[in-house]
C-alpha cells in the first residue's frame, strides 16, 4: 500500500511492509504497512522511517461470532463501574467481542481516557472501543438501517424500550450518531457470574437461541447487564482495570507533593445532605447499595454507622489508624464535609492532614488506592471501587464503624 505524506511542504512516496507477528489474531492487516505501535483503543499505528502514519491502521477484521456494548447510564461512576464489572463478564459469557463503551458524566468519557486497554485483554481477548468500532467497522457492517436496539421489559407488555428517551440515555447513544431502525425487548435472565460455568454457559445459550447471531450481530443494550450491587465473584475483574498512565501521573504528582514519599492513611467520607438523608433509614436493613462488600447479607443488618459515621467515630478510628500504621499524613476524600479542620486540631503537628478535592473524582481514587491503609464507606460504590483495587494489589482496607 503507497502512503502520500506531507512533510516540510515535500511529498514523499513510502512503501510500508506489514509486521503481521504485531497484530492481535482479532485483527486483520493490510498489505505495506510497518506496524509499530499499537493505541490504547486497539488500534494499531503505522509508520516508517521514523514517521508516525496515524490514518495507516490496519483494517480491522469483523468477528463472526457478533458484538455487545451497552449504556453504563446508572448514576455516577462508583455505580457505572460496578455496572461495567459485570457488563463484562455477561459479555464474556455471550462468546461476542466486547465494544467497552465510554464512561458517563455530562460528556462520553471513552474508556481509555480513564483506563488502559492492553491489560484488559488478559481478562478477555477480543474488546474494542466503542469509538474505534464506529470508525472503523460500524459503516461497512453495521449500517443505520440496520441498528437494533435491546431493552429488558415483560414481552407481554405495552411498553417500548424508547432506547434514548431521557438523559443519559439520548446524549450517549448521539455521542456517537447513533439511532435505532428497530428495538427489542427481551426478558432473559443476564447476571452473569464468573465462578458458575453453568450458569454462564446457560446465558449464552439463552441468548443465542433468542438472538442468534446472525440476524442479531450487535447486541447494543439500553443498559447494563448485570446488577447493583455487582456480584462478588465478579470482583476480580476490576484486576484488569489499570489507570491510563497520563492520569495515574497527574495523581502522582499530587501525591508527590503531599507526602514526599512519606506512608500515608486514605480515607473516605460521604458527608453530603442528600447522602445522611438516605442513611436515615437504613438501620437494620437487609442491605444498602454496596454494603454486600463488608457485612453478610441476610446474616448481619445495615446499621446508621456503617452509612453515616459521626464526626467523633471518623477522627477515633482515623487516629487509630495512623497509630497501627505509624503515618504522618492522612488523606481525606469526600463529597462535602472533611473534618479537616477537626483531624488537624486532634493530631496537631505530629499528623499533617491533606484534602486535595480535585477537577475529577478520579484523582482522588488513585490517591485513596496508593495509601498505606484505607477506611471507607460501606455502602458507597466510591468507596467499593477503591477497595476492590486494593484487594487486588494486597493493600489493607477496613470500613466505618466495622473496626482498623
Amino acid at each position: 500500500m503507497r502512503l502520500l505524506l506531507s512533510l516540510s511542504s515535500l511529498v514523499l512516496s513510502l512503501t510500508l511492509s506489514l509486521c503481521e507477528d504485531h497484530l492481535d489474531s482479532d485483527f486483520q492487516s493490510n498489505e505495506g504497512l510497518v506496524v509499530t505501535d499499537e493505541r490504547e483503543d486497539g488500534v494499531f499505528s503505522a509508520g516508517g522511517a521514523g514517521l508516525e502514519v496515524s490514518q495507516a491502521a490496519p483494517k480491522l477484521e469483523w468477528d463472526p461470532n457478533g458484538y455487545f456494548t451497552f449504556c453504563p447510564c446508572m448514576g455516577r461512576f462508583g455505580n457505572q463501574a460496578e455496572h461495567y464489572l459485570g457488563s463484562l463478564a455477561f459479555g464474556k459469557a455471550l462468546n461476542r467481542t466486547i465494544i467497552l463503551p465510554p464512561f458517563r458524566t455530562y460528556i462520553n468519557i471513552p474508556f481509555t481516557d480513564w483506563f488502559q486497554f492492553e491489560p484488559m485483554l488478559e481478562f478477555y481477548p477480543r474488546l474494542i472501543t466503542m469509538e474505534t468500532f464506529m470508525e472503523e467497522l460500524a459503516p461497512m457492517y453495521w449500517p443505520e438501517s440496520e441498528r437494533r436496539g435491546y431493552c429488558w421489559l415483560y414481552l407481554n407488555s405495552d411498553a417500548q424500550c424508547e432506547m434514548k428517551r431521557g438523559n443519559p440515555f439520548g446524549p450517549f447513544w448521539d455521542g456517537f450518531g447513533i439511532n435505532f431502525a428497530e428495538e427489542h425487548k427481551f426478558e432473559i435472565f443476564s447476571h452473569a457470574d464468573l465462578s458458575n460455568t453453568q450458569d454462564m454457559e446457560k446465558i449464552k445459550e439463552h441468548w443465542d437461541r433468542s438472538f442468534p447471531v446472525k440476524d442479531h450481530p450487535v447486541l447494543a443494550l439500553k443498559g447494563a447487564p448485570a446488577p447493583f450491587p455487582m456480584r462478588a465473584s465478579n470482583r476480580v475483574i476490576q484486576n484488569y482495570f489499570k489507570w491510563n498512565e497520563g492520569l495515574f501521573a497527574e495523581a502522582k504528582h499530587h501525591m508527590d507533593h503531599l507526602f514526599n514519599g512519606e506512608p500515608y492513611v486514605g480515607i473516605h467520607l460521604r458527608t453530603g445532605i442528600d447522602w445522611e438523608r438516605s442513611c436515615e433509614t437504613v438501620e437494620g436493613m437487609r442491605q444498602m447499595m454496596a454494603s454486600p462488600q463488608c457485612h453478610k447479607v441476610g446474616q448481619e443488618p445495615v446499621t446508621k454507622a456503617m452509612c453515616y459515621p459521626t464526626k467523633e467515630m471518623v477522627l477515633e478510628e482515623t487516629r487509630a489508624a495512623v497509630e497501627k500504621y505509624k503515618t504522618k499524613h492522612v488523606f481525606i476524600a469526600t463529597d462535602k464535609f472533611s473534618y479537616q479542620k477537626e483531624l488537624k486540631e486532634m493530631f496537631g503537628d505530629e499528623v499533617k492532614v491533606h484534602h486535595l478535592d480535585p477537577h475529577m473524582p478520579q484523582i482522588d481514587l488513585i490517591i485513596l488506592g496508593q495509601s498505606e491503609f484505607f477506611i471507607g464507606n460501606c455502602v458507597s460504590s466510591f468507596t467499593s471501587f477503591v477497595k476492590r483495587e486494593r484487594d487486588g494489589n494486597g493493600k489493607p482496607s477496613t470500613f466505618w464503624s466495622i473496626g482498623v
